[in-house]
């Protein structure tokens, strides 16, 4: 027999040998001894009293034995000869992509237009140390997209749209920890990513899949409304029967092709504004109600905040506990900051996005000569401000805290992970009112919600513009592009996908939309 339940396990407790076994034989009132063993479905972190508690959710094995076997198995075969599906692109809607060919028995083609994770981590170095951006190996471009230098968050709410478990499980496969099949807030940690994403493609390579990188697409061939072949940088042309564009949300050449094309695309609502930095044992004392450094069983506390001001949201994005800033820019003349952690989230530094939504239909009436592109535009110029403000390098232009919200140029900063360096400014007159005005409001709020989190100890960095792509490329009920056949616009390129897992989702159904239409 075997029971599901839920307990609760207060933190003084959880070291105590068999703790999960006693308390399931308790709550079920039989004999110890008749569990053979009992499994973690769930576990999460009730932070909200100073008793901090942990929550399981656990299965029961009574008089039985537990299975080993995982809930999936990946049946990948030979495609070596098999039909071609081709994929542009290789973050996680990409990877996903290509191994759901696999399963299905066609031949996957990837075109990444950055390198390897091994060769890429050269070019990272070059921005940080250098604040040389290559244009197509950098924290966006190159193998596992901007997921691969990412915290690897797993956490989505895209619950309808596939089989979350599938992909964790596919994961793990891969070499993840299995601690995220259990994990309320899963993460990998950017440590641990590169491994995970190497695997996939030796898995792709082995099944007779390609992958080829430094292979930018330029160009598409296409008669009476269908894509015939596309062109890569090197002048190589490729003849397609179907193409996935799973580019992520930075390729912006991608954009401007389709609209020099005359291919359908459209404006979309996004977000934008700055990474705020604590010291994570701030964050800590407010979450976890101790001074100074908290449990050694508690992992580095995070935080969720949104407010709505003057009618949009300000909201935390890509919270990163225990990590770092990184440079996230795609070309020179920009200047871009996001988050990342290491699995253990041991830095000394919590950071995260703090965004405000940017309607496509009401805040960028300065920005319609630009037509569907509007946003990718608003998005560059302010880039290009934080750019000129940090200096012309990528050093960050930044302020305290307090002295963003109260609007005074801060004499020093504080202590920061972002690599670049930071450059004292005024970093809220930098900002269009609509995004500025509403963080500096949002702040002070969020003060109050968390006391303690509006401090002078935190820095507030700019600018965090990478949220989500500003264009929509459309598509139909089958996932093909509605004007273009041979086309299926995936991911977060696309304006499908928010994430890693909703990625990877989406790389699933575009393959088997893709598939179906090649069958037919």
């Amino acid at each position: 027999m075997v029971k599901e339940i839920q307990i609760r396990v207060p933190i003084k407790e959880t070291n105590k040998e068999g703790i999960l076994k006693i308390k399931a034989a308790q709550q079920l009132k039989i004999d110890s001894k008749t569990i053979n063993s009992v499994k973690v479905l769930r576990k999460s972190i009730d932070a909200r009293k100073a008793a901090i508690i942990f929550n399981y959710k656990l299965a029961v094995y009574i008089n039985e034995p537990q299975p080993e076997t995982s809930e999936y198995t990946f049946n990948y075969k030979d495609v070596s000869s098999a039909k071609e599906i081709h994929i542009i692109g290789f973050g996680p809607a990409g990877m996903y992509a290509a191994l759901r060919c696999i399963e299905l028995g066609f031949k996957p083609i990837v075109l990444e237009r950055g390198k390897n994770v091994r060769d890429r981590r050269r070019d990272l170095r070059a921005i940080n140390q250098f604040h040389i951006v290559d244009e197509d190996s950098n924290y966006c471009f190159g193998e596992g997209g901007a997921g691969t230098y990412s915290d690897g968050k797993l956490y989505t709410r895209s619950l309808k749209r596939g089989d979350v478990r599938r992909i964790f499980e596919n994961l793990v496969y891969h070499g993840a920890t299995d601690q995220i099949l259990v994990d309320a807030h899963p993460h990998i940690g950017t440590n641990k990513l590169p491994k995970v994403v190497k695997n996939i493609r030796e898995t792709i390579l082995k099944h007779g899949g390609e992958i080829h990188f430094e292979s930018r697409v330029v160009d598409f061939t296409i008669k009476e409304n269908k894509l015939k072949a596309i062109q890569l940088q090197n002048g190589n042309e490729m003849d397609v029967n179907a193409v996935i564009l799973a580019t992520g949300h930075s390729a912006r050449d991608i954009y401007y092709l389709l609209k020099r094309k005359d291919i359908a695309i459209k404006s979309k609502s996004f977000a934008m504004g700055v990474r705020v930095e604590h010291p994570q044992e701030i964050i800590d004392s407010i979450q976890y109600h101790c001074k100074g450094k908290r449990d050694e069983l508690l992992p580095a506390a995070s935080y969720s905040l949104v407010h709505q001001v003057n009618g949009r949201g300000v909201y935390s994005f890509c919270m990163c506990p225990g990590g770092f800033i990184v440079p996230a820019a795609t070309a020179n003349g920009e200047v871009v900051v996001n988050g990342m952690s290491p699995s253990k989230r041991n830095n000394l530094f919590a950071n995260s996005g703090i965004v405000v939504e940017i309607n496509a239909e009401k805040d960028l009436y300065k920005y319609e000569q630009f037509g569907e592109l509007k946003g990718l535009e608003f998005q560059k110029d302010l880039e290009k401000l934080a750019w000129v403000a940090g200096g012309k390098t990528q050093a960050a232009p930044a302020q305290r805290l307090t002295d963003f919200v109260e609007g005074r140029l801060s004499d020093t900063l504080n202590p920061t992970s972002y690599q670049p360096e930071l450059k004292s400014t005024t970093l809220h007159s930098i900002l269009p009112k609509q995004i500025g005005g509403r963080l500096r409001k949002g702040f002070a709020e969020f003060g109050r919600k968390m006391h303690g989190y509006y401090t002078a100890e935190a820095n507030v960095i700019g600018v965090e513009s990478r949220t989500s792509s500003p264009v929509n490329i459309p598509r139909k009920e089958t996932l093909e592009h509605p004007e273009l056949q041979g086309l299926f616009p995936c991911g977060e390129g696309g304006g499908y996908a928010g994430g890693i897992v909703s990625a990877a989702m989406d790389g699933e159904r575009c393959a088997e939309a893709a598939i179906a239409a090649f069958k037919n």
